[in-house]
């Protein structure tokens, strides 16, 4: 039977799914189950379960979305996946942004494979396209605020070319100090001096690879190093990724992008909101995204707080600072026209 459950009319307000694998079921419920109660809170809909049957009662197009994320969740735990809270929370995303009759499993987001036995997938529409953007362009900038998964999914789907054998290196680097990479007062050896500024990166890294990555950074497989430490260099055959390029001035982010060889493919990810640099100018990237505006080859994705994907109040607090940010913007405008 076809993971996608059979749907028989109940009455007026309900409807019932049917399931192959009680088993499953158990693991899509979630402890206590908390995967359950999370849909009944985000979609307004009642959840019970006999057997293999799961009926849901509520309004008829939240029962048809809460329908299409259990399809969903299950044909996750159907391919070995897990269904986590954190699952759950992303195909109700999808639900919710997209039309109430989309397909199941992700939506139409297919597992990227990181590894042997590790995937990951897109959390929101926003990270869908950019995985899309990723697939089709050689260079791809992504643009928004810390949580929406700019470096986690790039650094992801350099894995995932590298498991393929599609790129013979993935190569991660980021300005290691702000305005300049200024290590020298700092103490303890070089590598002591850059680790912390590097450490995102290499979370991000065992995070989709797992204890195999240790082994492919001491082979050289992958490199994970200063923005000041590209210059002079030719990166043929690797997918290469700049992240916090916020951080960049003008000079310094030609510099990374004329690094581009053959078959290779580069991500640069920053939030021009957060620059470091004097002023607060996102100068290097701001520049970049307006120099390389339609160019060929060359693609945007840009995240907004809908797509942050850490604790939810990072997006309140996100969306609280952008509403802060406009009036702040409004009141200077307003005070310009009245001068």
């Amino acid at each position: 039977m076809s993971a996608n459950a059979k749907k028989t009319a109940l009455p007026r307000e309900q409807m019932t799914l049917e399931f192959p694998d009680n088993g499953l079921l158990s693991a899509l419920a979630g402890a206590h189950p908390k995967n359950f109660a999370r849909l009944e809170q985000k979609l307004g809909i009642k959840i019970a379960t006999r057997g293999n049957l799961v009926a849901m009662e509520g309004p008829g197009e939240a029962r048809r979305r809460g329908a299409a994320v259990l399809r969903a969740l299950y044909a996750r735990l159907e391919s070995g996946e897990a269904a986590n809270l954190s699952d759950v929370d992303a195909e109700i995303h999808f639900a919710l942004e997209g039309p109430a009759n989309m397909p199941g499993s992700g939506f139409g987001s297919p597992a990227v494979k990181t590894w042997a036995s590790r995937t990951t997938r897109a959390r929101t529409p926003g990270q869908l396209a950019y995985l899309d953007l990723m697939r089709t362009h050689p260079l791809v900038f992504a643009i928004g605020p810390a949580g929406t998964g700019k470096t986690y999914l790039a650094a992801a789907y350099g894995a995932h070319l590298l498991y393929e054998k599609r790129v013979e290196r993935l190569i991660l680097s980021r300005p290691a100090l702000e305005a300049g990479e200024r290590l020298g007062f700092l103490p303890g050896d070089l590598k002591e001096k850059i680790d912390p500024y590097l450490r995102p990166l290499y979370d991000a890294l065992f995070d989709v690879m797992g204890e195999q990555c240790l082994k492919l950074m001491e082979q050289g497989t992958i490199e994970v190093a200063p923005l000041a430490f590209m210059r002079g260099r030719t990166l043929a055959r690797a997918f290469v990724i700049l992240d916090e390029a916020q951080n960049t001035t003008t000079a310094q982010m030609k510099m990374f992008l004329t690094r581009l060889g053959e078959d290779s493919r580069m991500v640069v990810t920053g939030d021009p909101s957060q620059s470091d640099l004097p002023g607060g100018l996102a100068v290097g990237l701001n520049e970049a995204l307006d120099i390389l505006h339609g160019v060929e080859g060359a693609a945007m994705a840009r995240f907004s707080e809908k797509d942050v994907v850490r604790h939810a109040l990072v997006t309140r607090i996100i969306a609280a600072y952008n509403t802060a940010d406009g009036h702040r913007e409004h009141n200077v405008r307003r005070h310009k026209d009245q001068a």
